[in-house]
């Protein structure tokens, strides 16, 4: 039986401080995230994150002397709230250009520690079978957050979808497109939200964890997918500056990147999470 604790958004909206304050004194909380005999208690995305620290616990953790709790978030900001106030010792959700737009804008200082697989960011629908299939004044959804959105864009672009203003960066909105050809119109909502929209728009980007999450197998499903060559989009292991050398955040760090963790990856998604180490 999987011993995962879950944690939803609505629950998380009183805030990770007062998560923090129920279950422990501040100085309890310091301690958890920096006490080598503690359980290193990591924030995680469902899938597949979760899934795959439930693996390294299940399978390599116990042999390696580390004893692993693994929470379920549901959102993008929690987790990293939460690391930076002490309630976990780490998080395993995020990528490099979300963590620095994060970073900036709250005042948190997460950093990464190790690299470990890619989800490709894909293009999905229930009414085309192919993007050049899509009619004039299609609506697209496509996450809200800045990062997110502009990956979204870039997606579009690479493809030749739309066409944005050259020089973009990873802070590109609809206002960047320069060109659209089928005069697409673009439906901004939460991240999580963009596969139950599936419904009601024409086509939607979704991350590749949420698209996991809702039965769409990225490598199959999607009408267009991001490439895995030279992403800058990997998910990391993550902790709060000055946490780096935990002892316990070097061994999962090393049992993450283990060749067992990579041949459960392949497996079990087929392509639709990719290894990056």
């Amino acid at each position: 039986m999987r011993n995962t604790a879950k944690i939803t958004t609505a629950v998380l909206a009183a805030g990770a401080l007062t998560l923090g304050l129920t279950a422990c004194g501040a100085d309890d909380k310091e301690s958890a995230s920096a006490d080598a005999s503690a359980p290193l208690i990591v924030a995680a995305s469902p899938v597949p994150h979760a899934e795959i620290l439930t693996y390294v616990k299940d399978n390599l953790a116990k042999d390696a002397g580390l004893d692993l709790e693994v929470k379920e978030f549901t959102d993008y900001v929690t987790p990293n709230t939460a690391t930076e106030d002490g309630s976990v010792g780490a998080n395993y959700f995020q990528n490099q250009p979300y963590l620095d737009d994060f970073n900036k804008k709250n005042g948190t200082h997460i950093v990464p520690v190790v690299t470990v697989h890619l989800e490709p960011l894909g293009l999905y629908s229930r009414k085309v079978k192919k993007a050049d299939e899509l009619k004039s004044g299609a609506t697209v959804a496509i996450p809200n957050d800045t990062v997110n959105e502009a990956r979204a864009l870039k997606l579009l672009d690479a493809n030749g979808i739309i066409t944005l203003k050259d020089g973009v960066g990873n802070e590109a909105t609809p206002s960047d497109i320069t060109e659209n050809p089928k005069n697409l119109k673009f439906k901004e909502l939460e991240a999580a939200q963009t596969p139950r929209s599936l419904d009601d728009v024409d086509a939607a980007v979704i991350n590749g964890n949420y698209a996991i999450e809702s039965d769409l197998k990225p490598a199959e499903d999607a009408l267009v997918l991001e490439s895995a060559k030279n992403n800058p989009y990997g998910n990391f292991l993550a902790v709060k500056e000055g946490n780096e050398d935990d002892p316990r955040v070097k061994k999962l760090a090393e049992l993450l990147t283990s060749p067992e963790v990579k041949k459960f990856i392949e497996e079990k998604y087929a392509g639709s999470v990719i290894a990056s180490f």
